[in-house]
């Protein structure tokens, strides 16, 4: 259920972003153990101009490869963001060829409420799902 929205520099070939767009699903499944089918996906493709992802202090630079994915999910335990974290990072570098450092990820939190798979209900209230 979560939804993942990737922004990246524009220049990916179709296979390239599904390989990574396969990378991240595998390495959120692990993390978050939720139903093979359980994939939102939507990737945003930037000129490098409009995309500027610097390192908080860190003293790394980052290179035309990064990946900024903001996830949109129900409550997680840090644990399991902490595994997340890790195993997407884990899939885009032995899969995609992308270094560590040009993945960052972002989580907005929201509730049962906040999602509607469909037929103007939300399936998390009315016990569809």
């Amino acid at each position: 259920m979560p939804l993942l929205r990737f922004d990246v520099i524009e220049g990916r070939t179709e296979d390239e972003l599904k390989k990574l767009l396969d990378a991240a699903h595998r390495g959120m499944l692990r993390a978050f153990e939720v139903p093979e089918r359980d994939r939102y996906q939507i990737v945003h493709q930037h000129p490098a101009h409009e995309m500027i992802i610097e390192d908080t202090g860190l003293g790394f630079e980052r290179s035309k490869d990064v990946v900024l994915i903001s996830i949109t999910s129900k409550q997680r335990t840090e644990k399991q963001k902490q595994n997340l974290y890790q195993y997407v990072v884990e899939e885009l570098q032995e899969h995609c060829g992308i270094d560590p450092k040009d993945v960052m990820i972002s989580f907005v939190i929201n509730g049962d409420a906040d999602w509607s798979f469909g037929f103007g209900k939300a399936q998390f209230l009315t016990d569809d799902l």
